[in-house]
């Protein structure tokens, strides 16, 4: 009997593509009026303004640009979603840069001096790098930005006694949980504050609670993971395509042994090092995005190269270099192409008008219900919608100014509301088809889509116990 074979995330990002544009033909189109809002800096929906517009189907010709729209020109379809293109020059600049790199063999030298440094506590490595991840997600929301560190992780856990299920998840689980537990998060919570007319300190503390709590749950999930796979690597949601990754990820000197550390590449991992760190100073510090550090990797790929010129190992031409980097950018290729297709899913729906009616939807939905129910059903709702905007900023925008002041009725406070949208979209984010991150970080892991869903799943489940269990206590004590 033949096997059935999960369809490849193209595929399964094209079909939603295809559902989202028959539903642009059933639901009714509608549209909020939008005014620019003072406090939150840009244009945003009015609350009590919703009304029915002409219906703009989306049809065959739209779900084929949708990928290209989503890409470069959501004008294409008629849309005001983002395009994706500067996300996806930087994952090639990223391929690119990191091949330099690895063709130096100091990343190899350096992942044997720190497994030889962690010889027999390599499991470590897990919460320590979560922890690091989860900061940097519930301080400034890491979501593009963790795309940088796949490459830099997978080798280290493979090296390890891991698989690459196991390195994926430190760095997506990680990143992904800060955001979820979001504290002061300027994509998340600062501007669904805003747009709830609040400061944003307002609810910390359940946000800190969610954060450690989730943080807790999900370094103990991935170690009793790892641990079953280093003991046994059959267990491996991946162990089919075992041998395949280690050629795919992992390097050997001539010998049939890893590189040795010497000057040249200790002063390359140097570099290699500064350049996140320089990346994350400029985000955090100079307002940067992914055109400056685009700018920085391509910059660091050629400055990488000069420094290898000081030794014959680390050594390569002006011809070497260029084909070296542009391997790095070819093997990334598939991943910068999924980034469009993915944001085409929001591409299409913002097209046909229906975004709208489906918070419109929503706004009747918690008219009405008790504390208990509103902040539950809020919750479920934002859960829902963050399918159809996984952007953090892009959600808030949308749904605050509509959905805060309902609190008001319902007799709880508008931080709880604010929680609940900033976990709700952390936690689709997780496993969200639609978002970028999640779909490209897979495809540089070569993880796919229906193994992770398997691994993530019984998590998932566990993160909405959670969320909802402390939302329902701060909903009693509003």
């Amino acid at each position: 009997m033949t096997k059935i074979k999960f369809p490849t995330a193209f595929t399964i990002l094209f079909l939603l593509i295809a559902v989202v544009a028959a539903l642009t033909w059933l639901v009714p189109a509608g549209e909020y009026t939008r005014e620019m809002n003072e406090t939150l800096g840009s244009v945003a929906p009015v609350p009590g303004t919703y009304r029915q517009v002409a219906q703009n189907p989306q049809g065959l010709s739209a779900i084929v640009l949708a990928p290209i729209a989503g890409l470069y020109d959501p004008a294409l379809l008629g849309s005001s979603a983002s395009a994706a293109i500067d996300v996806a020059l930087f994952v090639l600049v990223i391929g690119g840069f990191l091949m330099v790199v690895t063709r130096t063999g100091a990343i190899d030298a350096g992942i044997g001096w720190l497994l030889t440094k962690l010889q027999g506590r390599e499991h470590l490595m897990i919460p320590i790098l979560m922890t690091a991840f989860a900061l940097s997600g519930t301080s400034y929301g890491m979501a593009e930005e963790s795309l940088a560190f796949y490459a830099l992780i997978i080798p280290v856990f493979l090296r390890a006694g891991y698989d690459t299920l196991t390195a994926v998840a430190v760095v997506m689980l990680g990143a992904g949980i800060g955001t979820m537990g979001s504290t002061f998060n300027p994509f998340a919570t600062v501007v669904a504050s805003q747009g709830a007319g609040i400061a944003f300190t307002d609810g910390i503390v359940l946000r800190f609670a969610i954060f450690l709590v989730s943080l807790a749950a999900g370094i103990a999930f991935v170690m009793r993971y790892a641990a079953r796979v280093k003991s046994d690597p059959a267990a491996s949601l991946v162990a089919n395509m075992a041998d395949e990754n280690r050629a795919h990820f992992l390097t050997l000197d001539n010998s049939g042994e890893m590189p040795a550390m010497t000057f040249t590449r200790g002063i390359i991992l140097g570099l290699f090092g500064l350049s996140f760190v320089a990346m994350i100073y400029g985000v955090l510090m100079l307002g940067w995005w992914m055109g400056e550090m685009s700018a920085l990797f391509l910059s660091m790929s050629v400055v990488v190269w000069g420094v290898g010129k000081l030794s014959p190992a680390t050594r390569m031409d002006e011809a070497t270099f260029v084909e070296t980097f542009l391997d790095g950018a070819r093997d990334l290729l598939g991943v910068a192409l999924i980034i469009g297709v993915a944001r085409g899913v929001v591409v299409v729906m913002d097209a046909g008008k229906i975004t709208d009616t489906i918070l419109f939807a929503a706004e009747g939905m918690i008219s009405g219900l008790s504390e208990f129910l509103f902040i539950n059903v809020m919750f479920g709702i934002q859960f829902l919608m963050s399918f159809l905007v996984p952007s953090s900023s892009g959600l808030a925008t949308l749904t605050m100014p509509v959905m805060a002041p309902l609190a008001d009725f319902a007799g709880v406070g508008r931080d709880l509301v604010v929680t609940a949208y900033q976990s709700a979209n952390g936690l689709v984010n997780l496993f969200n088809p639609t978002f970028a991150v999640v779909m490209g970080g897979l495809a540089i892991g070569r993880v796919p889509y229906d193994r992770w869903l398997r691994f993530v799943g019984p998590l998932v489940l566990l993160f909405i116990l959670i969320i909802v269990a402390l939302l329902s206590i701060g909903a009693a004590f509003s």
